[in-house]
């Protein structure tokens, strides 16, 4: 389906939210808009996060990065009550003495219940060529 100005109008902010949220370094306030029913399969992690606790645990770990994201292509859909956005974002963090850039490859899924939109589903994975 292609994306549509309602489409963008209503998704879109969702991840420019999560974005600032990570700015806070609040673990928990990240870990708050996701459904506790979410996966989280993370960028830096083996692990697979399905608790909101697993959840505020990964992002304790990685906000210690300092990370600052920045979206680079988003493809965004809507399906009723669920979102969809996909695309590429850099991120900057600070890791091993310095600052280092880092682009990776993202899905967000959305559901929309009585308390607003909520992550469902979270994949984010480095681009093959910043791995190894």
């Amino acid at each position: 389906m292609p994306e549509t100005q309602a489409a963008r109008q209503e998704i879109a902010p969702l991840l420019r939210l999560w974005n600032d949220t990570l700015l806070t370094e609040d673990a928990h306030k990240v870990a708050a808009l996701y459904a506790k029913d979410a996966t989280l399969l993370p960028t830096l992690s083996k692990e697979i996060c399905q608790t909101p606790e697993a959840i505020a645990e990964y992002f304790r770990v990685f906000l210690s990065f300092r990370p600052k994201a920045t979206i680079l292509h988003e493809n965004i859909r809507l399906h009723g009550p669920i979102g969809i956005n996909s695309g590429i974002y850099s991120f900057e963090v600070q890791m091993e003495g310095g600052v280092h850039h880092l682009i990776g490859r993202f899905t967000f899924v959305y559901r929309k219940d009585a308390d607003g939109w909520r992550i469902i589903e979270h994949h984010s994975s480095l681009m093959p060529e910043n791995e190894g």
